[in-house]
């Protein structure tokens, strides 16, 4: 299928690793130029050499998406560097999973406010765009009570409430927002990595729980991100994808 991304302009929060390198990788392997950024400045510039190994324009900052002024930039300059903007991906979370003010205010700051800002200062490009998406990466935290904190769970359910409401809003103007929700993923650097070396016990519970038996890879996730964002699902608008392996029970109506 082609998925008609070639010369499309992809912006991508957090597209150094896991969910979000890989994302950036496929749409970049379908021809979209990507703009990514990253806390750590090494990492985006070592992906940044991989994205343009695709042929496609690459560019990228290190920077705090939590620092709205440096969001803002980071996404105009983008929009100069690449001719406008197409596609906003916004991927960072926190992972604050503890149940104290620090970890409130630290996720509604990064997964929360990162992604309404991104998608206001996205806004004006994306109109002039005829194949507008916005996708927000959720979680299955945040349709179950799960083991992670209630801050964590309520940010990534407010997301999929966020991104209905934009998707209602904007339809009119031909801009898409949809929301992706992962289970439980495993890869190098990342959170179930940790918890497996660091916390047995949770890891096996954790795993024990997925009926197909074994975690996702970024890439499984990454495909459904690339896929609702493209302009082959271009009457697709206020979903909420679920990639669990059935992790979660719960029947969406």
């Amino acid at each position: 299928m082609d998925l008609n991304l070639n010369g499309l302009n992809v912006l991508i929060t957090g597209g150094t690793k896991g969910i979000g390198r890989h994302t950036a990788e496929i749409f970049a392997a379908e021809g979209a130029n990507v703009a990514i950024c990253a806390r750590e400045s090494s990492g985006v510039t070592k992906t940044i050499e991989v994205l343009k190994s695709y042929g496609g324009i690459a560019i990228g900052r290190g920077f705090d998406v939590a620092n709205k002024h440096a969001l803002q930039s980071w996404v105009r300059d983008s929009a100069s560097a690449l001719g406008g903007v197409d596609i906003v991906v916004a991927n960072v979370s926190a992972l604050a999973v503890s149940d104290d003010e620090a970890d409130w205010e630290f996720g509604f700051n990064v997964d929360l406010m990162h992604s309404v800002r991104l998608v206001n200062a996205a806004l004006p490009f994306l109109e002039k765009s005829k194949a507008a998406a916005i996708t927000m990466i959720s979680s299955v935290s945040g349709r179950e009570i799960d083991f992670t904190g209630p801050a964590y769970g309520a940010f990534k359910a407010a997301l999929v409430h966020y991104a209905q409401s934009q998707a209602v809003k904007l339809a009119p103007k031909g801009i898409r927002a949809n929301t992706v929700s992962p289970g439980n993923t495993y890869f190098e650097g990342g959170i179930w990595e940790s918890i497996e070396q660091n916390n047995s016990q949770m890891f096996t519970e954790a795993l024990s729980l997925i009926p197909m038996g074994r975690m996702a890879r970024p890439e499984e996730i990454a495909r459904g991100v690339v896929f609702l964002s493209s302009p082959a699902s271009s009457f697709t608008t206020g979903t909420n994808m679920v990639i669990d392996g059935a992790l979660t029970k719960g029947v969406q109506l």
